[in-house]
């Protein structure tokens, strides 16, 4: 019988694997070393730690950093790009903009594919699709035979206008599989079929260049499963939020870039929505970074503005998650100005916290935590042991004796630090946004967000703060949760009020018919698919869009312009509704509803719980007397009042004084923090 779910999440540090019973929903968990050089074989080695029988497997699903590594870290294999006469260079002009354009010496890195490796041919597609040039077949099958000899691993086709009409695209990668048939080949007009020629351009070369890596990685791991006798699809979470399976990767490598955090987000989201909150934001506190997302009405933000690398945008939507430098492991320090600095420089997992033992003087986060007794001093269940004397010879010789302070007054203030650098994040991702913090609940993850979700609550008027039962290995949760999905869009240049219904109908049709099969291609019954639809609009001359959700039936399209009116005043707090509005964009959200496993719950006692175990604990320059409670001893119905500590495995929780606590039916505890 096939009763266990598994979802596996790849971290720097860890890989944390989580194995769920569909029969009771009973969760348990189980962490690795990860292995950088080849992440499957900590993957096999989590399976054979946990004790997993694959063929009892119903389920395998896996956030990946495969990807995003080989971006990063340039990893690539070598890749050619055909394009367009004249045209070859559209990736490497960019907008001709730069991420800190006061920085003289801090440049765009380098497109992933050389110039000398991309080539070109004579086609030409006008705006409106009309082909004025058909595609040279003779200098195609030049080209083509140029790269056969180059011996190119993967190749991406981007010629101009092609959104419109790919049929120049789709002969090019005709030609070129009859001469090279066995790799993969991507097509700009089939990755990214819209307007904005740099975009498109780059997203396809970010899709061709990591094809090679994903798909032998994908093959590898799904080869190993069925060997162990996993008999069903490995589920690949990709940047959107949703899974694809094996059969997609190929044609969309790209999207698994960024896969791991979106895990994190999409754990957060589920979490919030099971305690009622339809409004939440993601903390996923780790080591060295720190993650916020933002759900509101249920449904998380999602963007089309990400990169890998600053200059070079991957297009595919993808959940949107704000990355700063801020962890466990970040580093204190004072600048040219004489102020107090936390990150983004990190002690990394070694040599780690000074607390550690391996070396590093310099005070850390961790090390103002253990300082103030926030932390204690053993972890992961007594693996690691944290020596207090290093820690307070950290903080005292990097913040307490270059600012005069007294010790705790010292570790309370890389804290605070810590945490208005935290505060900003959540700041950037909702208030600037246009949504009031005080309308969500926060979802406290990661080794460290537990430690700092209540202070960061604080700061913020956040009322309820909420600690899932396995914090460390929440993003692992996350890929238990998601569907197969997949993001469908076509360019919609025109005047809103000119478009008529049916023309936004027809749209819609292409895309439903071709979302349909894809999904069928993945083995998504009928009755599985779920489509949304939305309409990306804008003021006329403005260059950005917003998305406007539309109905299942278009039939009025000044309720587009008016959902579009309140959606733009949301977001920027104002509106005209006089100025002319265009379409830029129709989308397609296409869902193929995986059945889902149920978390276990617990009858919800109300109680007190009791222990002996107490230690000093600083806050606000005061020290309190706090209870110390191990959460497997804590049961649902749990109620008890700050100052309190809550240790376990993967995670330790503060509940400051004037907080209070409770363990709801899913076991996360629930924090009711008060102004």
């Amino acid at each position: 019988m096939k009763n266990i779910r598994v979802a596996v999440d790849v971290g720097g540090t860890f890989t944390d694997v989580v194995i769920m019973d569909e029969n009771t929903g009973e969760i348990r968990i189980e962490k690795t070393s990860s292995t950088p050089n080849d992440p499957m074989l900590a993957i096999l080695n989590g399976i054979e730690q946990g004790g997993i029988d694959l063929s009892k497997v119903s389920m395998f699903s896996h956030g990946t950093t495969v990807a995003t590594n080989a971006l990063i870290q340039r990893n690539l294999p070598r890749t050619a790009m055909i394009c367009t006469e004249g045209f070859r260079d559209v990736v490497e002009i960019r907008r001709a903009n730069k991420e800190d354009l006061w920085d003289t010496y801090k440049d765009v890195a380098k497109p992933y594919v050389a110039r000398r490796d991309r080539l070109v041919v004579k086609e030409c597609v006008d705006a409106n699709g009309a082909v004025l040039e058909a595609l040279d077949e003779a200098e195609a099958l030049r080209v083509a035979k140029v790269l056969k000899k180059r011996e190119v691993a993967s190749v991406a086709i981007c010629f101009m206008n092609s959104y419109t009409n790919g049929a120049n695209e789709e002969r090019m990668r005709d030609i070129m599989q009859s001469v090279m048939p066995d790799i993969p080949i991507s097509i700009s007009s089939q990755v990214l079929p819209e307007i904005f020629e740099h975009e498109r351009f780059s997203t396809t070369m970010a899709n061709a260049v990591v094809s090679p890596v994903v798909v032998d990685y994908v093959e590898r791991l799904e080869g190993k499963l069925a060997d162990g006798g996993y008999e069903r699809d490995l589920l690949l979470l990709h940047t959107g939020g949703g899974v694809m399976t094996p059969a997609s990767v190929k044609d969309f490598a790209a999207r698994l870039a960024g896969s791991g955090i979106a895990a994190g987000a999409i754990a957060s989201r589920f979490i919030g929505n099971l305690c009622g909150f339809d409004n939440s934001i993601g903390f996923d506190m780790g080591g060295t970074s720190t993650d916020v997302s933002l759900v509101y009405e249920g449904k998380s933000r999602v963007t089309k503005d990400w990169y890998v690398e600053y200059g070079y945008p991957i297009r595919f939507p993808s959940i949107e998650v704000l990355t700063i430098g801020a962890g466990g492991g970040s580093l204190a320090w004072k600048d040219e100005g004489g102020s107090l600095r936390n990150g983004p420089q990190s002690a990394g997992a070694f040599p780690g916290p000074a607390c550690y033992k391996n070396g590093n003087k310099i005070a850390t986060n961790t090390d103002a935590n253990v300082v103030l007794g926030r932390l204690g001093t053993s972890l992961a269940g007594g693996k690691i042991t944290l020596d207090p004397k290093l820690a307070e010879a950290s903080v005292q010789t990097s913040v307490a004796e270059p600012f005069g302070m007294e010790l705790h007054e010292a570790a309370e203030s890389i804290v605070a630090v810590a945490n208005a650098n935290m505060a900003n994040a959540v700041r950037l991702l909702s208030i600037s946004r246009g949504y009031d913090p005080r309308d969500f609940a926060l979802v406290a993850f990661g080794g460290a967000g537990a430690l700092h979700g209540a202070a960061i609550a604080k700061e913020l008027s956040i009322p309820t703060v909420i600690i899932p039962p396995n914090p460390g290995v929440t993003s692992a949760l996350g890929c238990l949760l998601v569907d197969i999905q997949h993001d469908f869009s076509e360019s919609f240049m025109a005047s809103a009020a000119e478009t008529k219904p049916v023309d936004i109908e027809t749209a819609f049709g292409r895309l439903e018919a071709m979302a349909s099969e894809r999904l069928t291609y993945e083995g998504v019954a009928s009755k599985d698919i779920v489509l949304q639809r939305n309409v990306e609009m804008m003021y006329q001359g403005q260059w950005r869009s917003i998305a406007v959700p539309a109905p299942a039936n278009v039939s009025d399209i000044d309720a587009l312009i008016d959902g579009f009116h309140t959606e733009h005043e949301r977001e920027f707090n104002y509106r005209r509704d006089d100025a002319p509005v265009s379409i830029f964009r129709v989308a397609l959200s296409a869902t193929g509803m995986v059945p889902k496993a149920e978390l276990q719950t617990h009858e919800v006692k109300k109680n007190t719980p009791t222990t002996d175990n107490t230690r000093e604990v600083w806050f606000d320059g005061k020290a309190f007397m706090a209870m110390v409670f191990e959460r497997d001893n804590l049961a649902a119905g749990a109620m008890f009042v700050g100052p309190a500590i809550v240790e376990q495995f993967d995670s330790t929780t503060v509940i400051p004084p004037a907080t209070t606590a409770e363990v709801d039916t899913y076991m996360n505890i629930i924090i009711r923090v008060q102004e």
